[in-house]
C-alpha cells in the first residue's frame, strides 16, 4: 500500500493540470444535476404545498346566479365542496397599477380551498371593506397588508388587511383575472357563482366535470379550470429550466465518463515502460488496476463533494430564480438524499468508465511486447519511409543479426542495467531489493514475448472467396492520396499530418467520437440561447406580433376606442377583439375561443402548419389544443360557447405561447355571425417598429382617462432569462471537457511521433516540419470533431426544441439554429484552440536528443 501511494503520488506531482481538470470538470457536471434536481422540486413542490396545505378542491367550476349548485355535492366521486360564492368581476387599482380580478364573497374561511395567509390576517366582520389578496396580484399591484386599493370610476375603496397563496390558475395580465377574497358587504351586485369540487379519486377528474356539465347544464357554465392546469401553469418555466439543465447534466456527465477513460487509455499506451517496470518490481495487475482507478475515484470524489458543499453553503445566494428554487429546494425532505445521492451517481459512473481502462493497464505484461511493424496504424517505418520519400538503407541479408534498435534491446548485456534500475524504484517505493539470480532461460510472459512468433495465414482467402480483390497490406505505408498530394508538391508536415491523424481508425474515430460529444451538446446549448433571444429580437414570428393589449370599459364604446388607440403616433394597427371560455366535445373541459380582427384587417398570426383562416368558420389552432381533443388540422371541430353551438374548421396550426396552446382563434366577424350582438372586449395592438411599448401604454392611459386598462403582452421568454446564465455556465462545462479530451489527444499524438522522429529526421525534416506534423494531425482531429458536432447537432437542437414546444402546447416550429457565422467562430476557434495547444508539447518532443529517442523507440 505504501509503494502504491508513493506512485500515486509522484503521478499527481507529474499530472497537476490533468487531475485539476478532471475535479473542475465533475464539479461543473454536480452542480449543474443539483441544481437542475432543486428546480424541479421548485417547480413542482410549491404549488403542491399550497394544495395540501389548503386542502384544495380539485375541479372549480364558474355559473351564472340561477344554478343550482347543491346537486354537485351528491355526485358520484365528490367528497367535499367549497362554496358556492358570489363573484363579481371589476379593476382595481394601487400605485398606479391596474388589474383585472375577481371579487369573490366569503362569509367565513373555508375548510376546502382554504388559502394558507402569507401576510397579514384573513377577513375580519370588523372591517366590512377589508379583501385579502392572492400573493401574485399582490406582487403585480405593489399591494400590501394596509394598503388602499380603489375601484377605477366609483367612490370604493377596499382596504388589504392580508396577502394569501391560492392552488388556482394564478393572475396573468391581460389572460387570468386575479382572485380577492372579500365579505360579502363588499360584493354588492355579484354576477355569477363559484364552487369547487374536491374529489375522492383525482384521476376522475374529467369524468366529473362532465357530469356536473350534466346536471347543471352547459349554458349554466361560464369557465372550469383543474387542478392540472393550475399545477401546469404553477411549473411553468420552472420545469423547462429543470430538464435543460437535467438533460445537459447527463450529456456532460457521458461526456466527462469517456473523457476520463479516453485519458487513462492514453496514460496507459504511453507509460507501458512504467507500467512494466511497476510489474517487474512485483505490483500484482490488481495493485495496477487499483492505483488507476482510486487515483481517478479519488479526482471525481474531490469534485463531486465541492461542488455538494458550493450547492448547499452558496446555492441560495444566486440571484433570481435558480437562488429561490435552491432555498425551497433545501426545505424539501428529500433534499438530504439528492445531495448524497446524485455525487455518489456521478462518482460512481466516473468510476464505471475508468475501470475498463485500468483493468487494460493491468494486462500489460512484465516485458514490453516489440510492436510488429506490420501493425495497423500509420506509424512510419523505414522501409516505406524510403518508398515515400525516395529510396533507403538496403535490407539486412536473410539470416544476419538484428542491428541497431532491435539488436540492443536482445543483447544479453541490457540486462544488469535493468536489474540496476528495478533495484532503485524498489528502494525509492519503499521494497527490498530483488535477489540476485543466476543466469538462465528466460520463462513465462518474458519467454512468451520473446518467442519467435507464427508466420500470419495468408490474407485476403474470405475476400477471395466472396470475389473482392485482395486487400491492401496493412503496413503503415502512405496511402496513394497522400502519394498523390505529395507529388502535387503538398508540403509534407499536412500530408504527413492528415496520414497521422486518420489511419490509426479504431483510435482515430474513439478519439474524434469523445471530442465530438461536448462540442455536439455546446452546438445544442447555442442553439436554445438562440431561441431565447428569437423571443425577444423577433416576436412575430413565435405567436407575437402585437405588443400590448387593451380593454375598455364601458364608458366607451367600440368606434370611440378603436379612433382612440389609432390617434397614438406609435400604434400600427389596432385589432379588437373578444376572448371567452368555451367547453370541449364530451364537455371535460374548457378551452380559450379568440375573435381577433376583422375580414378586411385580419390578425396576424405566426402559422407553422396550414393557411390563415380567411372564409366563414375557419380557424387556426394550437397545439395544445389539437393535444387536447386529438384532432389535426382540416378537421371540425364543435364547442359550447353558453348554450350556443360554434362548429369551426380548423384550416392551420398557429404556435400559441398562451394558455398552454388551448387556443383557437378565428375572426370577430365569424363570432358575430353566430351571435350578431357581440362586440370587442380587447383590442390587440401591433405597434410600429422601434416603439416603446412601455411609452405607448403610459400615453394610452393617459389618453383614456380612467377608461382603458392597458398591459404588456407577456412574452414567455422573459421567465427564461435564468436560462441564459445556466446555458453560459454549461458551456464553461463542456468546453472544460472538451479541452481535458483535448489535452489527453494531444498528449497521445505527440507520445507516438516519438517512435517516429528518427525516420522523419533521416529523411531531412527539421524539427519546425516534425512539429507541423503533430501540429497538424491535431488540428485535423478537431476539425473532424467540429464537423460532425454540427452536422449531428443542429438536427438533434431543432428535434429538442420542437419536442419541448410541443410538450409545452406551443407547438414545433419554434426553433432556431445558430447562425452560420456563429456557426464559423465556433469551428475556427475549436481548431485553432487545438492547434495551439500542440504546438508547445510537439516542438519539445521534436527537439528532443538522439538518446532520448532512442530509449523512447526502445
Amino acid at each position: 500500500m505504501r509503494a502504491t501511494l508513493r506512485w500515486a503520488h509522484s503521478d499527481l506531482r507529474t499530472h497537476r493540470g490533468e487531475a485539476l481538470f478532471l475535479v473542475l470538470a465533475t464539479a461543473g457536471i454536480v452542480a449543474s444535476l443539483l441544481l437542475a434536481t432543486a428546480l424541479f422540486g421548485y417547480a413542482t413542490n410549491p404549488w403542491q404545498r399550497v394544495f395540501t396545505q389548503s386542502h384544495g378542491a380539485h375541479v372549480w367550476l364558474h355559473t351564472d346566479t340561477a344554478a343550482d349548485t347543491r346537486k354537485l355535492a351528491e355526485l358520484d366521486g365528490v367528497d367535499s365542496v367549497a362554496g358556492p360564492y358570489p363573484t363579481a368581476a371589476t379593476t382595481v387599482a394601487s400605485r398606479g397599477s391596474r388589474a383585472a380580478v375577481e371579487l369573490r364573497a366569503t362569509p367565513q374561511r373555508p375548510s376546502v380551498g382554504r388559502p394558507p395567509v402569507v401576510s397579514g390576517h384573513w377577513l375580519d366582520p370588523a372591517t366590512p371593506k377589508g379583501v385579502v389578496l392572492e400573493s401574485r396580484l399582490a406582487r403585480a399591484l405593489l399591494a400590501e397588508p394596509g394598503d388602499t386599493l380603489t375601484v377605477p370610476g366609483t367612490a370604493r375603496k377596499l382596504t388589504v388587511v392580508g396577502l394569501a397563496d391560492s392552488a388556482e390558475p394564478r393572475y396573468r395580465p391581460g389572460e387570468q383575472p386575479g382572485l380577492v377574497w372579500a365579505l360579502p358587504s363588499a360584493v354588492p351586485d355579484p354576477g355569477g357563482q363559484v364552487i369547487g369540487l374536491r374529489l375522492t379519486d383525482p384521476g376522475d377528474t374529467s369524468y366529473v366535470v362532465q357530469r356536473a356539465v350534466t346536471v347543471l347544464g352547459a349554458g349554466a357554465i361560464g369557465e372550469v379550470s383543474t387542478w392540472q392546469q393550475a399545477r401546469a401553469e404553477a411549473q411553468g418555466d420552472n420545469r423547462l429550466l429543470g430538464q435543460v439543465l437535467g438533460l445537459f447534466g447527463l450529456g456532460a456527465l457521458v461526456a466527462a465518463g469517456l473523457a476520463v477513460h479516453g485519458a487513462i487509455a492514453t496514460r496507459i499506451r504511453g507509460h507501458l515502460r512504467d507500467l512494466s517496470v511497476l510489474k517487474a518490481i512485483g505490483f500484482t495487475p490488481g495493485q495496477v488496476v487499483r492505483i488507476f482507478l482510486l487515483q481517478h475515484l479519488a479526482y471525481a470524489l474531490l469534485g463531486a463533494v465541492a461542488a455538494a458543499a458550493l450547492a448547499e453553503a452558496l446555492g441560495s445566494r444566486i440571484p433570481g430564480r435558480l437562488g429561490d428554487a435552491v432555498g425551497v429546494w433545501q426545505g424539501l425532505p428529500g433534499h438530504t438524499v439528492a445531495l448524497f445521492v446524485i455525487p455518489v451517481g456521478a462518482v460512481l459512473f466516473i468510476g464505471a468508465t475508468t475501470g475498463l481502462a485500468a483493468w487494460r493497464a493491468g494486462r500489460v505484461p512484465p516485458v514490453p511486447v516489440q510492436r510488429p511493424t506490420a501493425a495497423l496504424g500509420g506509424r512510419l517505418t523505414g522501409a516505406n519511409t524510403g518508398r515515400a520519400f525516395g529510396p533507403g538503407p538496403a535490407a539486412a541479408a536473410p539470416g544476419t543479426q538484428p542491428a541497431g534498435t532491435a539488436a540492443q534491446a536482445l543483447r544479453p548485456a541490457a540486462a544488469p542495467p535493468v536489474r540496476r534500475l528495478t533495484d532503485g524504484l524498489r528502494r525509492v517505493l519503499g521494497l527490498r531489493p530483488t535477489p540476485a539470480a543466476p543466469d538462465r532461460q528466460p520463462t513465462g510472459t518474458t519467454s512468451q514475448a520473446l518467442r519467435p512468433q507464427p508466420p500470419a495465414a495468408p490474407p485476403g482467402g474470405l475476400r477471395r472467396v466472396l470475389g473482392l480483390r485482395p486487400a491492401a497490406p496493412r503496413t503503415g505505408q502512405l496511402s496513394d492520396l497522400a502519394r498523390r498530394a505529395l507529388g502535387a508538391g503538398i508540403p509534407p508536415a499536412l500530408v504527413l499530418g492528415w496520414h497521422k491523424a486518420f489511419t490509426r481508425r479504431p483510435r482515430s474515430l474513439a478519439t474524434v467520437a469523445r471530442l465530438t460529444l461536448p462540442l455536439l451538446l455546446i452546438v445544442v446549448a447555442m442553439s436554445a440561447w438562440t431561441t431565447i433571444d428569437r423571443f425577444h429580437s423577433t416576436p412575430e414570428q413565435v405567436g407575437l406580433p402585437t405588443a400590448l393589449s387593451v380593454r375598455a370599459d364601458a364608458g366607451l364604446n367600440e368606434r370611440q376606442t378603436r379612433a382612440l388607440l389609432e390617434r397614438d403616433p406609435g400604434v400600427a394597427a389596432a385589432y379588437p377583439g373578444v376572448e371567452t371560455a368555451a367547453l370541449v366535445p364530451g364537455q371535460t373541459a374548457t378551452i380559450a375561443l379568440r375573435g381577433l380582427g376583422t375580414d378586411q384587417d385580419p390578425y396576424p398570426y405566426t402559422l407553422a402548419e396550414g393557411r390563415p383562416a380567411s372564409g366563414a368558420d375557419e380557424a387556426v389552432a394550437g397545439q395544445g389544443l389539437l393535444d387536447l381533443l386529438d384532432v389535426r388540422v382540416g378537421d371540425w371541430v364543435r364547442m359550447t360557447v353558453g348554450d350556443q353551438p360554434q362548429i369551426l374548421h380548423i384550416v392551420g396550426r398557429s404556435i400559441e405561447p398562451d394558455n398552454a396552446g388551448r387556443v383557437i382563434s378565428t375572426s370577430l366577424d365569424t363570432l358575430r355571425a353566430n351571435d350578431p350582438g357581440l362586440r370587442p372586449t380587447l383590442y390587440e395592438l401591433r405597434l410600429d417598429p422601434g416603439a416603446d411599448p412601455r411609452e405607448v401604454a403610459d400615453r394610452l392611459a393617459t389618453a383614456g382617462r380612467g377608461h382603458l386598462d392597458v398591459h404588456t403582452v407577456t412574452n414567455p421568454a422573459d421567465g427564461l432569462s435564468p436560462l441564459r446564465a445556466v446555458v453560459a455556465g454549461l458551456i464553461a462545462v463542456l468546453a472544460l471537457i472538451g479541452l481535458i479530451e483535448l489535452l489527453t489527444a494531444i498528449g497521445g499524438t505527440v507520445r507516438e511521433s516519438e517512435r517516429d522522429l528518427l525516420a522523419l529526421k533521416a529523411i531531412g525534416l527539421s524539427p519546425r516540419q516534425i512539429t507541423a506534423i503533430t501540429v497538424t494531425a491535431t488540428g485535423c482531429t478537431a476539425l473532424a470533431a467540429v464537423l460532425a458536432a454540427t452536422a449531428l447537432g443542429l438536427p438533434l437542437a431543432h428535434w429538442l426544441i420542437d419536442a419541448q414546444g410541443r410538450s409545452s402546447g406551443i407547438g414545433a416550429g419554434i426553433a432556431q439554429g445558430p447562425s452560420a457565422p456563429l456557426m464559423l467562430l465556433l469551428g475556427t476557434a475549436a481548431v485553432l484552440c487545438a492547434a495551439a495547444l500542440a504546438a508547445l508539447p510537439a516542438a519539445r518532443a521534436a527537439r528532443r536528443r538522439l538518446a532520448d529517442t532512442l530509449s523512447a523507440v526502445a
